[in-house]
């Protein structure tokens, strides 16, 4: 028996749903289901989810919808994605992969290689979850009633400033055009560390080292960071899609530069 984790699964096409339900259950699992991205999105805020199986075509929002929603809420990042779909084109399977999800498998496909890629991965989250501190709650946004900040820091606080962008690291603040804005402390020291680097593209797995305390390869780190880069731009008042200050060079890493 395997130890108890739960399952969720997302799939518009009945029979399968269950077939699926009914191999996770024989090993001991328990098992959510779907049948669109919107339910699933519903039970992830009520329910405690260890990972996810998803389709990709699906109606209102279908798979791909669901793994950027989730990404962008940093309780849900740390669940385990795997998309489970009869896509099978190279490019299908490369999208996919390059938005960063924990495996892209195919149906049909034998029970025992849905488990075993299953138990892997449910085993790969423990061990992230034993060395890495849970994800910080979300911080308010920026109030836009807050007052600009005029006059110098004090004297001997150490600041880095990039254009607008003011930090200074022994406080734990940062001010973009005179603003105060609030981050946590995993997101301050993935801002501090890019603006001392400033120009110049860090590696993923360089970052991950500040921000989770983790060795690993730039897959699995762009993999982490991706999340949080978002949460990032959306703090400093960038809109969903757009870079803003924090450029992803593709294949390479992320540099901050100056912002506009």
């Amino acid at each position: 028996m395997i130890a108890q984790s739960t399952i969720l699964i997302v799939d518009d096409q009945p029979e399968l749903l269950l077939g699926i339900q009914m191999t996770l259950e024989s090993v001991g699992y328990d098992v959510l289901t779907a049948v669109d991205g919107n339910i699933a999105l519903d039970i992830l805020h009520r329910a405690d989810v260890d990972l996810i199986l998803a389709d990709i075509a699906m109606p209102e929002l279908n798979g791909y919808q669901l793994f950027e929603q989730i990404r962008m809420e940093p309780d849900l990042l740390r669940i385990p994605f795997i998309f489970l779909t009869a896509r099978a084109m190279s490019s299908d399977i490369r999208y996919g992969k390059t938005l960063g999800v924990d495996d892209y498998l195919i149906k049909p496909i034998k029970p025992e290689d849905l488990l075993a890629v299953v138990e892997g991965r449910l085993r790969r989250a423990r061990e992230l979850k034993d060395v890495t501190p849970a994800p910080p709650a979300p911080m308010p946004p920026s109030s836009p009633s807050l007052p600009p900040v005029v006059g110098a820091p004090d004297q001997g606080t150490e600041v880095i400033e990039v254009g607008s962008l003011w930090i200074a690291p022994s406080q734990h603040r940062v001010r973009l055009r005179g603003v105060e804005i609030a981050f946590s402390a995993r997101e301050f020291r993935v801002l501090e560390y890019l603006a001392r680097r400033a120009g110049q593209v860090v590696p993923p797995h360089e970052i991950v080292k500040v921000s989770h305390a983790f060795d690993t390869d730039d897959i699995e780190a762009s993999g982490l960071l991706r999340p949080l880069i978002r949460i990032l731009r959306r703090r400093l008042g960038y809109a969903i899609g757009e870079m803003g200050c924090i450029e992803n060079v593709r294949g390479v890493g992320y540099r901050l530069v100056t912002p506009e």
